[in-house]
């Protein structure tokens, strides 16, 4: 690596409200020369000043807490993904640190492949990347729940853009038969039929929480919150599946509620151990 080479940054600003982003994630978006963010995301950056307030879409410019003269923050859309990817990669062999953000964790239905399938398509081998990791939905709304993610786990897209419907039919399926707590993602594109599918293999009675915009309070695009029901009754509450920002956490048969005084839980004991075990 020379010293005129910059690095591409592919960041995970998790739900992106301060709270629930790493300060690595801040000081990279922070010292960036050039910052690829959706509008959605950079209102989120400017609530706390992580972005500045000076800066504007496709253009803007503002002085970077490192002390070169102006940080550009650019509007990224899906229709753009690949344009702006190689963009990124002259911008960052010109020597400009780039900071290019996605929702959640990069890794998890996150930029980070997009951007590896680019760089491998233009063959750029020379361009530095770096992946930094966010707080993704399935984490975030566990932390709500409790700890319904304290034994196996998995996450299925429910998005049929990329996979046919039959694979990921056979994924749900395999995935409720191996007794892995299921988190889905892309909620807004089939959970009906996911639901009667995992349904096939698991007890109705097997608690099910709806979450939407976990971590993102009323910042969110529907209003954050959860709803806990059952895998037989989860498709009673199409007005709660919101769109994007909706996952849902489907327990397995050691899944179980718990109340204290304040609220509801979920807890997957770890093998269905209790505290005499540890």
């Amino acid at each position: 690596m020379t010293d005129d080479l910059g690095t591409l940054y592919v960041v995970g600003i998790g739900p992106g409200l301060p709270h629930a982003m790493t300060q690595r994630a801040k000081d990279v978006i922070r010292t960036a020369d050039c910052v690829i963010a959706s509008n959605l995301y950079q209102e989120f950056l400017r609530h706390d000043g992580t972005l500045s307030p000076e800066t504007a879409a496709d253009g803007g410019t503002a002085t970077t807490a490192r002390g070169r003269p102006e940080q550009e923050v650019v509007r990224s859309s899906m229709g753009r993904q690949i344009e702006l990817a190689r963009e990124a990669f002259e911008r960052v062999r010109d020597g400009e640190d780039v900071a290019h953000v996605s929702g959640g964790d990069p890794n998890v239905y996150g930029k980070s492949d997009l951007l590896f399938l680019m760089a491998r398509e233009d063959e750029a081998t020379d361009v530095p990347i770096e992946i930094v990791p966010g707080v993704t939905a399935a984490l975030g709304g566990a932390a709500a729940l409790g700890a319904p993610l304290s034994n196996d786990f998995c996450t299925v897209s429910l998005s049929d853009k990329w996979r046919g419907w039959d694979e990921i039919e056979e994924k749900l399926r395999a995935a409720a038969i191996s007794g892995f707590v299921i988190v889905l993602y892309n909620c807004w594109r089939n959970y009906e039929r996911a639901v009667e599918i995992v349904r096939e293999e698991r007890a109705d009675d097997v608690p099910v929480a709806i979450v939407n915009d976990a971590g993102r309070g009323d910042a969110g695009r529907n209003g954050e919150g959860q709803t806990i029901t059952t895998l037989g009754e989860a498709t009673e509450h199409d007005d709660e599946v919101a769109g994007m920002g909706t996952s849902l956490i489907v327990g397995n048969h050691e899944t179980e509620t718990w109340d204290n005084d304040y609220e509801q839980f979920l807890v997957t004991p770890r093998g269905g151990r209790d505290v005499d075990d540890f």
